[in-house]
């Protein structure tokens, strides 16, 4: 709540928020822990950790991350996979299936690298899970010229960028609901993804860029 109020241009300093909410009965919804302990595929011999837990970019396009979670519904699970620009924050791709394969990766990545314009050297990192280890996803992305990063064998935090998307998803949007069916989930998380998240990050990023601008502004020098 504090963060979203800063990006609304308020001032009102973290404690305050939390009196404030305290006061009005408003609490948040903490993320559920549930752990699924998934064994780590091994490490393509050419694959390195490329990322090394360095998630800012100068640039966009240059470093993104992937990762794949699930959401439960009355029909059981919906997969979700999403592809982040690191520079933006953005989720630049996603897709979502009943079933979590290489097509449910190759299909984010296919709506990511649609919306890539240059062609600059691009990083792309994962963690080990077979979607991401199989010959098909490898293949894929030496076809497109981008160089696969991967983590470390249970190292969740060398992914901690969209780790800490699909927490907030999850504690702001899909803790909050009971979904009936995989499409009414598909639904709701499309419409978090574009009308809620992707907007914000994209105010945030207009206000670094601002003050960015506004600290480097050459300062015209007049006559005495």
């Amino acid at each position: 709540m504090h963060e979203d109020l800063c990006y609304e241009g308020e001032t009102a300093g973290i404690n305050r928020v939390g009196r404030l909410m305290k006061l009005d009965g408003l609490y948040g919804i903490p993320q559920k822990r549930r752990w699924r302990k998934k064994a780590s595929q091994p490490r393509p011999s050419s694959v390195q950790n490329h990322l090394d837990r360095d998630f800012e970019a100068s640039t966009p396009n240059t470093k993104w991350a992937t990762d794949i979670t699930y959401v439960r519904t009355a029909d059981d699970w919906l997969y979700l996979c999403v592809v982040i620009d690191l520079y933006s924050r953005l989720v630049i791709g996603w897709s979502m299936s009943a079933v979590q394969d290489r097509q449910l990766v190759l299909q984010a990545l296919l709506m990511a690298l649609w919306q890539r314009q240059e062609r600059s050297p691009l990083v792309l990192h994962s963690d080990r899970g077979c979607q991401f280890t199989s010959d098909e996803y490898q293949r894929f992305l030496k076809g497109h010229n981008v160089t696969c990063s991967m983590s470390g064998v249970g190292s969740c935090a060398d992914n901690a960028l969209v780790e800490g998307f699909f927490g907030m998803l999850k504690r702001e949007r899909v803790n909050r609901r009971h979904y009936r069916t995989r499409a009414e989930a598909r639904a709701d998380i499309f419409d978090y993804i574009e009308s809620f998240y992707n907007p914000r990050m994209r105010s945030r990023l207009e206000r670094e860029q601002e003050e960015e601008f506004r600290l480097y502004k050459p300062v015209r020098k007049t006559g005495a």
